[in-house]
């Protein structure tokens, strides 16, 4: 597998190899050994699966306390999928990077902890898998507004896209008490 650094320390792309043939193909999703060489997380606790159709953006949420995680890839589709930097004191605090998943580029993410996580939809439809290194917890639920002027992320979406109640409401990052965000740890 190979390893592609962002612009956020910690958040990384990770190519698989793929092997294919007129079957079709396999590659290794996750490898305990593999992960742990590369620094990454041997231990997840939650998978989870969503679909969404064209025009759906998710997000950006996280958990606090109680941070998870996420290792994100498509099985069907394709998402524009974005981290945001939460953590308090971080240098890159307020920063984001995105990732084009698809079932096609086999492409994982990597969102450690302390990151906001969301997703737009570009394909007809769209299966998401992600592997969370700690469960969902209702009363640690946050989010950051998706359209936040002060973080600016470039979402090739329309101004109105499909989400849910919950995301339109939710706060702007200066908005958000210093206590309901994670602190960032060197």
């Amino acid at each position: 597998m190979r390893i592609i650094e962002t612009g956020l320390p910690g958040c990384v792309v990770i190519e698989p190899v793929v092997f294919g043939d007129e079957r079709g193909i396999f590659f290794e999703a996750w490898n305990a050994e593999r992960f742990d060489r590369y620094g990454l997380p041997t231990k997840f606790v939650q998978s989870n699966v969503s679909t969404s159709v064209k025009g759906v953006l998710r997000g950006l949420h996280y958990q606090w306390p109680r941070p998870q995680g996420k290792l994100v890839s498509v099985l069907e589709g394709k998402v524009y999928d974005v981290a945001v930097d939460i953590r308090r004191g971080s240098p890159t605090f307020g920063c984001w990077e995105a990732v084009i998943l698809s079932a096609q580029n086999h492409r994982q993410f990597w969102i450690p902890e302390g990151f906001a996580h969301g997703f737009a939809v570009l394909s007809e439809h769209a299966v998401l898998n992600y592997l969370c290194t700690d469960a969902y917890v209702k009363e640690a639920d946050a989010g950051v507004r998706w359209n936040d002027c002060s973080i600016g992320v470039d979402w090739p979406v329309s101004d109105d896209p499909v989400m849910s109640a919950k995301d339109k409401a939710a706060p702007l990052l200066t908005d958000i008490p210093s206590d309901r965000l994670p602190a960032y740890a060197k």
